[in-house]
């Protein structure tokens, strides 16, 4: 999908952030939870500049998997540099939050139970105008991708794992409870890509998310636990998912 985002939402969003700057100090502490109206001059202002800061950093255009593409990264909109932490690949620019946790959780997994990872193993956003904007790709545009080792898979071809290493692959994404896809299952195959795959405001992602969130603080879970993936109930669940992702 690459219809065009409304202008409505655009403009509703720029407004609703902007009246939250105009008004936000007012209802910081309780003895000023009601105060007078927010001068109309400041809140004009304050839209104004939001609608400037949209439009540098919003396209307006979904990617292929429903998630607006940013034309900048580290600049006031969704996508920000983040760390990997104990994966010495460096920071990763990607949409933060949700999508962060569940793609993080991926590098880890990969880096950990299928190949070590270096420096420059692993890019995230990519300028819109980079990517194809019909294939699975232009999600890397919208931070809600990732690509990892990419020179060792070429775009369009199958095969670029052994068979044990697919297996884990299939585990990392069952842990993902299918809110992840990867490429190596399109119908072009571009195995180098993992990427989100529901739309904004689905449920399914807060509930991954929370769940290895959780993970990372529990000891003896989470990225970096080896686990047994050929254990029978993994196996059933990995299984079953790849029957539906293929």
């Amino acid at each position: 999908m690459t219809g065009k985002i409304s202008r409505r939402t655009v403009l509703r969003r720029a407004a609703f952030v902007a009246v939250g700057v105009a008004v936000g100090s007012q209802l910081a502490t309780p003895a000023h939870a009601v105060g007078p109206a927010p001068d109309p001059a400041h809140v004009r202002d304050a839209i104004k500049k939001a609608q400037e800061r949209e439009k540098r950093v919003q396209t307006g255009i979904p990617s292929t998997n429903g998630w607006e593409m940013e034309k900048v990264a580290d600049d006031h909109g969704s996508v920000y540099t983040r760390p990997v932490t104990g994966v010495p690949v460096g920071g990763i620019q990607m949409r933060m939050a949700d999508v962060e946790t569940v793609l993080v959780h991926v590098v880890r997994r990969f880096h950990y139970e299928v190949e070590t990872l270096r420096g420059g193993d692993v890019t995230g956003w990519a300028q819109p105008d980079s990517v194809r904007k019909g294939l699975p790709e232009s999600n890397l545009a919208s931070g809600t991708a990732v690509r990892i080792r990419s020179g060792s898979y070429p775009v369009g071809a199958r095969g670029g794992f052994y068979p044990l290493q697919e297996v884990t692959l299939r585990d990392i994404l069952a842990d993902c409870d299918g809110v992840v896809r990867w490429g190596g299952d399109d119908a072009k195959p571009d195995e180098s890509l993992f990427y989100i795959d529901v739309r904004p405001g689905d449920e399914r992602l807060g509930k991954v998310a929370a769940k290895i969130w959780e993970w990372n603080y529990t000891p003896g879970q989470g990225s970096g636990v080896l686990v047994d993936t050929f254990q029978p109930q993994r196996r059933t669940a990995a299984d079953q998912l790849a029957g539906r992702q293929s």
